[in-house]
This record gives C-alpha cells, sequence and structure tokens, in this order.
C-alpha cells in the first residue's frame, strides 16, 4: 500500500514537468510572457519607489504649513515678506536633500531629460524648464512634486503594459499547450486497438478528451500568466517594505511578515492536497455523468419502446448529484482559502498599526511602509488563486497522463514489408484466439482461401465467425498459430498497407454525419464525383440518390450514424465505399441479414458486383447468400467442425443440413 502510494506522489510530482515540456516548441512567446513579468514586478517596485518622495512633500509641507500659519497669526498686521530659495534651505531639510540625490542617480542612471542642481530642476525636454524646488512661502513647489507624479504614472504605465503583455503570450501559450494536449490524446486513442475499446466506456474516453482538456486549459491558460507575474510582484512589495523599514527603523511589519506568511501557507499546502484528490474524483464523476447522456441519447430508441424515460431520468440525477457533492467539496475548500489569507494578512496589519501607535510612529511613516503591503495584497490574492487552480488542473493532468501512457496499438516491426500486390491466397494454421487470456474463442482453426475463391463461415451466434475476420485484417494479433497472405505472416506486414487490400461491409454499416458522397468516398481522397457516382450505380445506390427522395442527392447530409437513410439504403452506400476502395480482399460480415427481401435482393445483386474478381471471406446467416461459395465453414464453440461445398455439406448430413433444413425445409 505504501509502495503505491509512493508512486502515486511521484507520478504527480512527474505530471507537473511532463505539462512544461509541452511548452517548449513556444518558448519564445513564453519569454515575452514571462519578461514582461519581471517589467511588471520592475515597473511595481520603482513607482513604489517613488511614494516616500511624494510622501515627504506632503509631511515637509505639513510642517511649513504649520510654521506659516503661526507666523500669519503673529504678523496679522504686517506683510508677509516672500522667502527665497536658497541651496542652503534644501541642505537643511535632511529628507529633502535624500529625495534630491536619489532624483540626481535616477535622472542620470534612466537619461531622464532632467538637469538636478542644489535648489532646481531644469526640464530639457520637451521645452527648457527651469523649475524651483521650494516656493517663496516655504513650501515645496508644485512643478517639483509634479515630476515624482509623472514618474509614478510611467512606472504605473509601464506595469499595466507588462501585465497586458505577460497575460498576452502567457495565456496564448497556455491556450496552444492545451490545443497540443487535445490533439495528442486524440491522435492516443484513435490508434489504439480494439481490444482497448473493448475495455472502455465511450462516454469515460470523451469526458478524458473535453472535461479533462478543459479544465487543463482553464487552470493553466490562466495559472502560467499568474505564477509568471505575482511572485515578482510581491518580491517587488517585499523588497520595498524591506528598504522602507530600515530607513525609518522600523522592522515591525517585516517581522509580522516572516511570522505571518509561513502560518498562511501550511494550511494552504494542505488544502491544496485535499483539493487535488476531490478534483481528481470529481472528473472521474463527471466522465459518469458524461457516460450515462452517451449511453442514453445512443439508446434512445429502446428507452423509449420500453417507456423507461423516467428511470433513466432518475438514474440521471443520481449519477449527477454525486457530482455535486464532489464539486462542492472542492468549492468548499477552495473558498476557504482567500479568507484564510485575508484573516492572517489583515491581522498582521492591525497588530502592525497597534505597535506602531504605541511607539508614536507618524503617518508619513506608515503610509510609505503598508503601501507596498497594502499593494502585495492583490498578487497574494491571485496566487492562492493559482494554488487552487494548479492542483485542480494537476488531478486532471494526471488522468490526462493516465491514457497518454496506455499504448495498446499493435506493434508494426521494424523491418516490416509493404503488401505491394496480392497474388497467392490467405492461410490460418491452428490459429487460436481468446481476449485477455479468458476462454478460446478460436481453437486450432486451420484453413485456406484462394485468391478469387469464395469461403463462407456459418455456426452460432458467439462462434468465432467475427473473430476470424477481424484477424485477417490484423485488428487484433493471434494468441497462437499464424495466419499469412501469399506465405508471409500478417504480423509482418505493414498495417496500412495491409488494411489497404481489404474492404469491409458489415451488418450495421458505419455511416459519418457527412454527405452521401463523403460516406461512399471515405478512405478514397482522391477521387472524383464521376467516380463516385459509378461506384453508387454499381451498388445499386444511385437510383434512391436522385430519385428525389433525398433533395440534395449526393450532398445530402446523412446524421447522425447515418439515421436519415433506411438500412437497405446504408447499406448500399457502405457497398458503394467498398467498390470505390476496389480492394482485392472483401470481408462481407451478414451483410444482408437485417434486410426485407425486395432490399435484400437489391443489396445482393450489389454484392455480386462488388465480389466480382475478389477473394471473399463471407459470414452469413442466411445461407441463400453463400450456396455458390467455394468452401463453407461451419464453426462451434471455436473450432471447425465441418468444411466443404453446399453439395458437400448437404450430403454430410451433419449440423449443416440441419442449419439449411431449418431455412429452407426439407428442400435439398
Amino acid at each position: 500500500m505504501g509502495r503505491k502510494s509512493e508512486n502515486e506522489r511521484e507520478f504527480k510530482t512527474v505530471s507537473y514537468f511532463r505539462l512544461l515540456k509541452y511548452c517548449k516548441p513556444y518558448w519564445k512567446r513564453l519569454t515575452i510572457g514571462i519578461l514582461a513579468g519581471f517589467v511588471v514586478g520592475g515597473s511595481l517596485f520603482g513607482s513604489l519607489m517613488v511614494v516616500p518622495d511624494m510622501v515627504m512633500v506632503v509631511e515637509h509641507d505639513m510642517s511649513r504649513g504649520g510654521v506659516a500659519t503661526q507666523t500669519a497669526v503673529k504678523d496679522s498686521v504686517t506683510k508677509e515678506i516672500p522667502v527665497v530659495t536658497t541651496p542652503a534651505m534644501v541642505d537643511s531639510d535632511k529628507d529633502l536633500t535624500k529625495t534630491m540625490n536619489k532624483l540626481r542617480f535616477y535622472a542620470n542612471k534612466l537619461r531622464l531629460p532632467l538637469k538636478v542642481g542644489n535648489s532646481t530642476v531644469e526640464l530639457t525636454w520637451p521645452v527648457t524648464l527651469t523649475i524651483p524646488v521650494i516656493k517663496g512661502n516655504g513650501r515645496i513647489s508644485w512643478q517639483f512634486f509634479s515630476i515624482f507624479i509623472f514618474l509614478f504614472l510611467a512606472a504605473w504605465l509601464l506595469k499595466n503594459i507588462a501585465t497586458f503583455v505577460n497575460h498576452y503570450y502567457t495565456r496564448w501559450v497556455g491556450a496552444k499547450v492545451i490545443t497540443d494536449m487535445r490533439n495528442e490524446i486524440y491522435g492516443n486513442l484513435i490508434n489504439q486497438s480494439l481490444k482497448f475499446y473493448g475495455n472502455q466506456d465511450i462516454g469515460h474516453l470523451i469526458s478524458r478528451c473535453t472535461n479533462d482538456t478543459a479544465a487543463i486549459e482553464s487552470s493553466v491558460s490562466n495559472t502560467v500568466a499568474d505564477a509568471t507575474r505575482c511572485p515578482i510582484e510581491i518580491i517587488a512589495c517585499a523588497s520595498a517594505i524591506i528598504i522602507a523599514s530600515y530607513q525609518y527603523n522600523n522592522f515591525g511589519l517585516l517581522i509580522l511578515l516572516f511570522v505571518g506568511m509561513p502560518l498562511c501557507i501550511l494550511p494552504l499546502t494542505i488544502l491544496a492536497r485535499r483539493i487535488r484528490k476531490i478534483y481528481k474524483r470529481s472528473f472521474a464523476k463527471i466522465a459518469e455523468v458524461v457516460s450515462r447522456m452517451h449511453e442514453t441519447f445512443t439508446g434512445i430508441l429502446v428507452i423509449k419502446a420500453y417507456n423507461t424515460e423516467k428511470k433513466e431520468q432518475e438514474l440521471f440525477r443520481h449519477t449527477n448529484h454525486r457530482y455535486f457533492k464532489n464539486i462542492i467539496k472542492a468549492l468548499r475548500l477552495q473558498l476557504l482559502m482567500q479568507p484564510l489569507m485575508e484573516v492572517v494578512t489583515v491581522s498582521a496589519t492591525l497588530i502592525f498599526l497597534l505597535i506602531s501607535y504605541s511607539r508614536g510612529v507618524t503617518i508619513s511613516e506608515l503610509a510609505v511602509i503598508l503601501v507596498p503591503a497594502v499593494m502585495a495584497y492583490r498578487p497574494i490574492k491571485d496566487l492562492a488563486k493559482v494554488v487552487t487552480n494548479l492542483q485542480r488542473s494537476m488531478a486532471a493532468a494526471d488522468r490526462y497522463f493516465n491514457i497518454i501512457d496506455t499504448n495498446t496499438a499493435l506493434v508494426e516491426k521494424a523491418d516490416c514489408v509493404e503488401l505491394k500486390d496480392f497474388k497467392n491466397g490467405i492461410e490460418f494454421k491452428e490459429v487460436d484466439f481468446s481476449y485477455d487470456n479468458n476462454r478460446k474463442i478460436l481453437d486450432g482453426v486451420s484453413f485456406k482461401i484462394a485468391r478469387g475463391s469464395m469461403v463462407a463461415v456459418v455456426g452460432e451466434t458467439g462462434s468465432g465467425k467475427t473473430t476470424i475476420a477481424n484477424l485477417i485484417a490484423r485488428f487484433y494479433d493471434v494468441t497462437n498459430g499464424s495466419i499469412t497472405i501469399d506465405g508471409i505472416n500478417v504480423k509482418d506486414f505493414q498495417i496500412k498497407s495491409l488494411r489497404e487490400h481489404i474492404g469491409i461491409v458489415t451488418q450495421d454499416p458505419t455511416l459519418f454525419n457527412q454527405t452521401i458522397a463523403n460516406n461512399i468516398a471515405y478512405g478514397c481522397p482522391n477521387v472524383t464525383r464521376d467516380e463516385i457516382i459509378e461506384a453508387a450505380k454499381q451498388a445499386n445506390a444511385h437510383q434512391f440518390i436522385v430519385d428525389g427522395r433525398h433533395p440534395q442527392g449526393y450532398d445530402t447530409e446523412v446524421g447522425e450514424k447515418g439515421f436519415k437513410l433506411s438500412g437497405g439504403e446504408k447499406q448500399r452506400v457502405a457497398i458503394a465505399r467498398a467498390i470505390l476502395k476496389n480492394p482485392p480482399i472483401l470481408i462481407l460480415d451478414e451483410a444482408t441479414s437485417a434486410l426485407d427481401t425486395v432490399t435484400e435482393r437489391l443489396v445482393q445483386d450489389a454484392l455480386n458486383t462488388v465480389m466480382s474478381n475478389r477473394t471473399v471471406f463471407a459470414i452469413a446467416h442466411r445461407l441463400s447468400t453463400i450456396k455458390n461459395a467455394d468452401l463453407i465453414i461451419v464453426l462451434k464453440n471455436g473450432k471447425i467442425i465441418e468444411s466443404g461445398n453446399h453439395e458437400e455439406l448437404l450430403a454430410l448430413g451433419g449440423s449443416y443440413k440441419k442449419l439449411y433444413e431449418t431455412q429452407f425445409g426439407n428442400q435439398a
């Protein structure tokens, strides 16, 4: 149990890095986004560095204003004498001197159009203008104050532009990564073997492709942006707090931050783990919801026929409610994160204010220290969302990679050969087959299909007839024995080239929700409309396509699984598809068993056309369709119990004769 838990933790850790690898093709855009995040932090830090200077101006004028008011009371009769700005006046104010030196540093470092003197500042662009630092009444001039306002606004503007660039490029990368992941999982699923699909619920697979990737998308697209920006903003604010604390010799807030952050991070970590587990369960539950819907909608005819609508609604409500309960559990924990952080942040701030008040700290000092603390609140809050979203996306990523790491596709040999021309025949040699090593579906089956001949197989349901057809096309690999084409094992052929030589017409043909023409041309991308029409004529399909029953003719959309067409029409479209493909090997899987007599005749005529000059393997319940077969095989419990042509099997008087007499009476 402990070993399993350790493996799960390792897998989850690996999932983080696997997600990052998907960003590699887009590293340039991601780099721009990350660099923009650094600019966000830098410009935020720059704007916060201007705040002490603006506060200094206000504090300076408040103290000067107090003196001026007292002078005005005493000398109310006399006229106030203007004060002339001198370097000595600036030098006498230590805070103002420090601000002037800082402005001089920034002007030189950033190459600003400013020349900072001892008592004036000269603007050199766009016009030349000399700005006094202190006015005649002793207050700092508004022009000098406006320089800091401008610097703050410039830094703030740069921050917001960089924020846009950061969000755009990182979210672009996030959205593109998810697009690639959705393409990858679809490609992975479509290349899985039929054995895989036999063990899977289609609704669950659809949920993996849609809900799981959507959860990753909604989280990753936003998380990448915030994860690259928020830490830098927090560092910028923390740096500003450290500098301000050092300048004013007030380390109270700094100490509280170091104490408060661990108190906040610890419960976040615990909650994040819980959230990931719950979301993983919720994704499994929504997969059940999708599965329930898929099963209901595909079986709607049976549901209506048996009046089970209310029962199905109740089952769906029950499944949906279980999903709801899991989501609410995750939501409770997710919503708990933000208030938790707010309580810690507000508590730390109030404690700091109490300590500062007891020590007689001025309002200006508090403002300088608290402004970056307040500015840090939003990125900290966003970072909490990042943690929650990241856990949600990783829960989906765990399920996603679980599918990606599944590979049941048939293995193609590195030195496989291309089947260029089918010349001699197909041979089964002592073939055994079973699903997942359960009971044998085929047991020691051996027979030959000569090129140009027709071999038919009959037998009870579950005797292994369709399995033989699937093995010829190598949808599965044999458990024991071998199947050869022209003496070469089918495992040695390139799968694509093997299946290009095989056409299949089944009892329930699969049509896609496209036009009739596209369904006929499926798998043959370069055919012309004339070739499509000719194939339809040979399949006895042209007449029903153009006689008005389907107003758009060949451009008629057939609907989901071809529901706009009748059974016989669907069958003939499928035969036309096989005729157009023109394969040398044809597999017919009970192609006429579900049709009425008139339609069967039309379809059988079409089949006779498609079987001409081809090697045919036919599965049939209606023996009338295989009377002329060169070889008829009778299967029972996966074994061949009789074989021969129609007359030979009747003369044998065994299972075939009994089956024939059941369908046609005692007529021989």
